[in-house]
C-alpha cells in the first residue's frame, strides 16, 4: 500500500500550528472531516459502498480508500466513512437514497471526534507510550485500523504510512491524548 494512503483524506490543518515538531516525531491536528458511522448487513454493504464511492472493506482491521474518501472497518457490521467536511450532506443523502430498502443505520458523527497525525521515525515509539499493541510495521502494516485504548482514552488508530498514523478520539478526550503524546515526546527528546 502507498505511504500516501490517507493523503487525500486526512491532511494537517494548515490553520493550526503543529502540536509537536521534533526531528524524529511530529504531531499535527488534522483538518475537520465528515465522519459517518455505517452499520449494515450483507444486503446493505455493497449498496452503501457503491453510493459512497468506496467499497466497504470486509476484512478485519482493514480500510479502503478512493480519492478523498476512506472506509474503515470497525467490526463485522460497522464502518467509519470519512470524506471532506463539505461533503457531509451529499454523502449522507446519496447513501440514504441508495439504501431505501435494506435495514441499516447511518449516523453523522462528524462533531464527535477529532484526529491528529503522528509521524516520524519515532511515531511508533511515541504511540506505544500509551498503546499496548505491537505497532511494528510487521504486526500492524500500512492500512491497518483498529480501536484501542490510549492510556485510559478510547481511540481509533490507523497506520497510513510506514511512519505515519492517524489517531482519532472523541473531542473531549483529544486534549488528554495529545497532551500525553507531547509529554512522552519531551521524554523522547531528553533521552
Amino acid at each position: 500500500m502507498s505511504d500516501l494512503l490517507a493523503g487525500d483524506t486526512i491532511t494537517p490543518d494548515a490553520a493550526k500550528s503543529p502540536l509537536l515538531s521534533l526531528p524524529t516525531a511530529s504531531i499535527s491536528t488534522a483538518v475537520p472531516l465528515t465522519r459517518l458511522s455505517f452499520r449494515g448487513r450483507n444486503d446493505a454493504i455493497e449498496a452503501a459502498g457503491d453510493a459512497f464511492g468506496v467499497a466497504l472493506p470486509t476484512a478485519p482491521l482493514s480500510c479502503a480508500t478512493a480519492g478523498s474518501r476512506a472506509a474503515l472497518w470497525m467490526g463485522p457490521d460497522e464502518w467509519t466513512l470519512l470524506a471532506p467536511e463539505d461533503e457531509l450532506k451529499t454523502v449522507f443523502d446519496t447513501i440514504e437514497a441508495k439504501l431505501a430498502d435494506p435495514a441499516h443505520a447511518l449516523v453523522d458523527i462528524s462533531d464527535r471526534s477529532q484526529a491528529i497525525i503522528v509521524s516520524g521515525e519515532k511515531a511508533t515509539w511515541l504511540l506505544n507510550s500509551g498503546i499496548f499493541i505491537d505497532l511494528s510495521a510487521e504486526a500492524f502494516p500500512v492500512g491497518t485500523v483498529t480501536r484501542t485504548i490510549f492510556h485510559k482514552a478510547p481511540v481509533m488508530i490507523w497506520r497510513t504510512g510506514i511512519d505515519t498514523f492517524v489517531v482519532d478520539a472523541w473531542v473531549t478526550f483529544m486534549p488528554y491524548v495529545s497532551g500525553l503524546l507531547v509529554q512522552a515526546a519531551e521524554e523522547l527528546e531528553a533521552a
